[in-house]
């Protein structure tokens, strides 16, 4: 029987979550990838364990990740029963719904049946009563925003869930949904949105700007950009890259030679800083004290390990910032 660390609290930094009573660690894991019914069980145990030991209390998820969609809920849930049951009461466990998760047109986008017939299920595998955070995993264009938080509401209010948030939303759609949640009195605390030193999306569409003048959090996912930011394509692309194996998100044709160029100068900077890239690709995004967390993937502990690091070092220079943004620009 797995027994955590008892020094797991000991260096972990845990920021508060905007204007909420909740506080995330720095570095949280995310479940989207190795979690799912071709990866190794022992490896997500080690992951999970690795993590939870280094006060990692932080663990996200979705309805649709896998493969197959809802493996990776149904692997944690065993994981969760047969080791971390314990535990529960010191984790945050997220999961969203938003994204195709079954044939017809109920499977989808944000409608009030889909959310929380999804939410009915997720809890089914994970083998829980509640999650802490149920978000909705991006914005619907035909459904109205009132019935998509009026859903969320519901999840609150039924105990099934205790804070809501959302995902891939922009400045705009947050300060709508903040009004109609605001009035619903439902705990809204958090935006879930991919951001990093090459993908600045939510500084230019509002998000970011909003989330802090609301007191929201904000949680970013692919900090390092698919591992772009990271020592795997210093020297060009790796035999075993994403690009190969998995295409959809990651694609060589955005790998060229002057990204690689660019990759390299901001290793440099890292290194003058003493931080690999990856470590220094984390700490730019947890400089600001708007930031909660980042969400990292892993498919080694080691992994693990090396990310938390980052959170020695989050100050950076007026001239550093300077060079980061003037490569990665």
């Amino acid at each position: 029987m797995y027994k955590a660390d008892s020094n797991r609290y000991r260096t972990m930094k845990y920021n508060r979550c905007g204007n909420s009573g909740l506080k995330l660690p720095a570095v949280s894991l995310g479940l989207w990838h190795n979690f799912g019914d071709t990866a190794s069980y022992s490896n997500m145990e080690n992951l999970i364990f690795t993590a939870f030991d280094n006060g990692i209390t932080h663990f996200d998820l979705a309805n649709n990740y896998g493969p197959k969609p809802g493996s990776a809920e149904s692997n944690f849930g065993k994981i969760l029963k047969e080791h971390l049951s314990s535990y529960r009461d010191e984790m945050i466990i997220s999961t969203k719904a938003g994204y195709g998760m079954w044939d017809g047109p109920y499977g989808d986008f944000g409608s009030r049946k889909y959310l929380l017939a999804s939410l009915d299920a997720s809890l089914k595998r994970m083998g829980l009563d509640y999650v802490d955070i149920f978000y909705h995993h991006r914005p619907d264009p035909e459904t109205p925003l009132e019935e998509t938080m009026g859903a969320l509401a519901s999840a609150v209010q039924s105990g099934k869930a205790l804070y809501v948030g959302i995902s891939n939303y922009d400045g705009p759609r947050l300060e709508e949904a903040t009004r109609i949640l605001t009035d619903l009195r439902v705990p809204f605390i958090i935006n879930q949105n991919r951001y990093n030193i090459f993908d600045r999306t939510i500084e230019r569409n509002g998000l970011k700007e909003t989330a802090a003048k609301l007191g929201k959090g904000l949680i970013c996912f692919s900090p390092l950009d698919q591992g772009l930011l990271s020592d795997r394509y210093l020297n060009g692309i790796p035999k075993d890259s994403r690009v190969f194996t998995d295409g959809r998100f990651l694609k060589v044709e955005n790998i060229n030679d002057d990204r690689l160029t660019r990759i390299q100068a901001l290793n440099k900077i890292a290194g003058e800083r003493g931080q690999t890239l990856a470590e220094m690709a984390l700490a730019w995004i947890l400089k600001d004290e708007t930031t909660t967390s980042v969400l990292i993937g892993a498919s080694k502990p080691e992994q693990i390990l090396d990310n938390i690091k980052a959170t020695e070092n989050t100050c950076f220079t007026k001239e550093e910032l300077e060079a980061i943004d003037k490569v990665s620009k």
